[in-house]
């Protein structure tokens, strides 16, 4: 796990600090439309400014011609409900996107022109979004085989009352408040589990210290989260805090897979040792979270333009649905295993009393699950942009009541049937 979580330091001094002001290199690519930002949200007023420079073209197939249609070439900002129409054109090879929207600026601009060849070190575009809304920012290219790079600075941002930069889409201004106020929950309830498992120590076993490291970590991803949140919106820059986000992430979501399998096999209260089956499970899941996290860290520190910026944005989600039906199977397998015990010892009652408790943390943990990847979801894309913070909102106050029933039914307890075995081998 060390080497991991130094790859994945590593990675992320690599790719630089996280931010909202946007650094978009292509190179050498061909691809007729290139998205270089994710969706924006605009207010009235909201202002774009693009710096590009180092710009290249290149021919292939041995062709020397020289490009002459450079209005083929050009930036255009487009409605995020105009995807579906902007995959229809591309359809048509024989047409340009460019004449079928409102461009930003084409090749042809004679600043650009002075860039190209060597006049100017760059230039910069600046435009108004009189009427705000969600966009994307594309770059479009017109011309068959003709690979181009260039690479882009772009500040996308709104305009407060007091004439200073918000570099938050305006979905985004409330997540701070969001972040700061779960962060104090997780914080108060993490301090009484730890107050609680203090004055009844005689009964903490180490799946406690395991859900008391789990909160810990939760909180200071929110830590982590508020912060990120307070500095890109006054600088565009993350400050270093998405270094930190990153590390907490890890930590936290290799804890909660490895807590819940934990719980799930009922280890370290009713029985000292791990399964090969449940050790198979949590040897599985450690490298994939590995995986998850370096698909975060490429997808929010590399812009779309990247080719393979869709590829790992969807290796994190394939992960994290894997990690989650991953983590169901060993309380399956407990859930099987107090079924069969029931029937055949003694102690009919007290083994139905733990599994109707395991089939209640089955059943939360599949809600949980399901809200937190499926409900969350739909509630970005249908939403209207500007409470888009409302999905992270729910998305945390989903996971703290989780975190909390969990704590709630499995606490070091006399009366917990999750613990009553133990204390009858004592007796």
């Amino acid at each position: 796990m060390a080497r991991s979580l130094g790859c994945l330091l590593l990675l992320v001094l690599a790719l630089g600090a996280s931010a909202k002001i946007h650094r978009s290199v292509v190179d050498k690519d061909d691809r007729p439309l290139i998205p270089l930002t994710e969706a924006f949200g605009f207010a009235e007023g909201g202002k774009l400014d693009i710096t590009i420079r180092d710009i290249g073209l290149y021919r292939l197939h041995g062709s020397q011609e020289d490009v002459s249609n450079w209005e083929n070439f050009g930036f255009f900002l487009s409605p995020v409900e105009a995807d579906a129409a902007l995959e229809q054109d591309l359809t048509d090879s024989s047409k340009c996107i460019l004449n079928d929207v409102n461009n930003l600026f084409t090749f042809k601009d004679s600043s650009v022109q002075n860039v190209i060849q060597g006049k100017l070190e760059s230039f910069t575009f600046h435009f108004v979004v009189q009427n705000g809304g969600l966009f994307y920012l594309y770059f479009a290219n017109c011309e068959v085989d003709t690979p181009i790079s260039f690479d882009s600075t772009i500040e996308m941002y709104n305009v407060d009352s007091y004439g200073r930069k918000d570099y938050l889409s305006v979905g985004d201004t409330s997540l701070d408040a969001v972040y700061w106020a779960m962060f104090a929950l997780f914080t108060l309830c993490t301090g009484a589990w730890a107050f609680y498992c203090y004055r009844n120590k005689s009964l903490v076993h180490k799946i406690h210290y395991l859900m008391f490291g789990l909160g810990v970590f939760k909180a200071l991803t929110l830590l982590s989260q508020a912060l990120m949140v307070f500095y890109i919106e006054r600088t565009g820059s993350a400050d270093g805090w998405n270094i930190a986000y990153y590390v907490f992430t890890f930590f936290r979501g290799v804890l909660f897979f490895t807590v819940i399998v934990l719980i799930g096999t009922g280890w370290s209260y009713m029985k000292p040792f791990l399964g090969d089956k449940e050790a198979r499970i949590i040897m599985i899941v450690i490298p994939l979270q590995v995986f998850a996290n370096i698909a975060i860290v490429i997808t929010d520190e590399e812009s779309p333009s990247v080719k393979d910026w869709f590829t790992w944005r969807d290796v994190f989600h394939l992960v994290d649905i894997i990690c989650c039906c991953a983590i169901l199977f060993p309380i399956v397998w407990s859930i099987k295993h107090l079924r069969e015990a029931s029937q055949t010892d003694g102690k009919a009652a007290r083994n139905l009393e733990k599994l109707t408790l395991f089939r209640q943390f089955y059943v939360m943990v599949v809600v949980y699950i399901y809200v937190t990847r499926i409900v969350v979801y739909l509630l970005r894309s249908t939403m209207q942009y500007e409470y888009s913070w409302v999905a992270a909102m729910v998305e945390e106050l989903v996971t703290l009541a989780f975190y909390v029933w969990t704590a709630v039914k499995f606490r070091p307890n006399n009366e917990n049937p999750y613990l009553k075995l133990q204390q009858e081998i004592e007796l």
